[in-house]
């Protein structure tokens, strides 16, 4: 009788330069698992105080562990000259994580040299990285332009969170510490979200070759992460992950393939997965590809979580008369929520996006007005339905 052979897919997550060590560090002390953690710096200070399996050196020579001096000319030449290494580090990865902050030296420079070196091995690779504030300055910006615009030549598919948003929806009197730590939670959610669904067990399995079909070439794309407790958590959830301030300004109908990974404990109804599924493929073209798989974690309890990864996103215009509408406007115009009828007690359900963990005004989704398509209290816009002849908008 033959035997049968398990081969799971081996997932790498990289931190490169400071920014992207930190956010590794993160990830490493909330518990990130089933992928392996590398940093890659050209600070030797810095990687003797991480906590990653694996350690890379970029450039001793070159900078004899000093850093890059935020040029991103000699983070480029410092991961050239460790090429060997890199490639040693990557050695039988199926799925590599790039994550890094945009704008200095070795993050801006090295990452699209690993990325490249990744593309040479045949591993499937995907960048999460971030845009500098602005007031870091106009230069600081260019350089985080110049190395995204090179990162999209060798990844697969490229999430970019500009830190700008932060302040947008966190508002300017949070401290800095949270700041970064709300970014941070953005990446570890969608190297998490995705890892997960290979890696762990669920009702509905996700394999490797299904998240290399939505995610293989397919450049710029964006996550959404949200979660809810208690009476229609299903459609809570799904509304908040879509409702992602990361979403503001992509139209989701013209994404190219959508990856739902939907995280709750075995008591999960095969109901909440067709409502969520409902929701996600309203916001889907025709020729989207779609993978929605569901992952078991005991400890939810009586949470229930869902991520949204959509990839294919055209490039943006940022001036452009035909630019979408922003999310954010569409949600103003086309979501009717009604405001609570009464108070609520402490332990009523709650549905937010995963963006912010602390409560706020900003992050609240109160109880939308009924509608028919669901058969729920939510009234779903017109651009999460199949379409319909308009209505008119008042």
């Amino acid at each position: 009788m033959n035997q049968l052979k398990r081969y799971g897919a081996k997932i790498r997550v990289i931190g490169v330069g400071g920014g992207g060590g930190n956010t590794l560090e993160d990830m490493i002390n909330h518990g990130i698992s089933g992928v392996v953690c590398i940093s890659a710096n050209t600070d030797y200070q810095a990687l003797e105080n991480s906590n990653a399996e694996i350690k890379v050196q970029l450039g001793a020579k070159l900078t004899a562990g000093l850093g890059a001096g935020a040029n991103p000319e000699v983070g480029r030449e410092a991961a050239e000259e460790s090429e060997a290494e890199i490639r040693s580090s990557l050695e039988g990865t199926d799925m590599l994580f790039i994550t890094a902050g945009m704008g200095g030296g070795t993050g801006t420079g090295a990452a699209p040299v690993i990325a490249r070196i990744a593309k040479d091995m045949n591993i499937l690779t995907v960048a999460v990285v971030t845009r500098p504030f602005n007031f870091e300055g106009d230069k600081r910006s260019q350089s985080a332009n110049e190395g995204i615009e090179r990162l999209k030549d060798s990844v697969d598919s490229l999430i970019t969170i500009p830190n700008d948003k932060l302040l947008t929806v966190l508002g300017k009197s949070v401290t800095l510490v949270s700041a970064f730590r709300s970014v941070n939670t953005i990446l570890q959610g969608a190297v998490q979200g995705i890892s997960d669904l290979i890696t762990r067990p669920g009702l509905i399995n996700v394999d490797f070759a299904d998240v290399r079909t939505v995610m293989s070439e397919m450049g710029r794309a964006m996550m959404g992460s949200g979660f809810a407790s208690g009476e229609d958590r299903a459609e809570k959830a799904a509304m908040a992950a879509i409702s992602s301030p990361l979403l503001d300004d992509i139209d989701l109908r013209d994404a190219k393939g959508v990856l739902v990974n939907i995280t709750s404990s075995s008591d999960m109804s095969i109901g909440e997965f067709v409502i969520i599924g409902d929701i996600i493929k309203g916001i889907c073209s025709p020729g989207a590809t779609v993978v929605i798989g569901t992952v078991i974690d005991p400890e939810m309890t009586e949470d229930l979580r869902v991520t949204v990864v959509v990839t294919g996103l055209p490039e943006k215009h940022e001036n452009s008369e035909n630019a979408p509408l922003p999310f954010s406007q569409q949600r103003s115009k086309r979501m009717a929520y009604e405001p609570p009828k009464a108070s609520k007690p402490e332990n009523e359900s709650m549905a937010r996006s995963s963006f912010l963990k602390q409560p706020s005004p900003m992050n609240r989704e109160e109880a939308p007005a009924k509608s028919p398509a669901l058969n729920s209290p939510f009234k779903v816009p017109a651009f999460l339905r199949r379409k319909e002849p308009e209505e008119s908008v008042e």
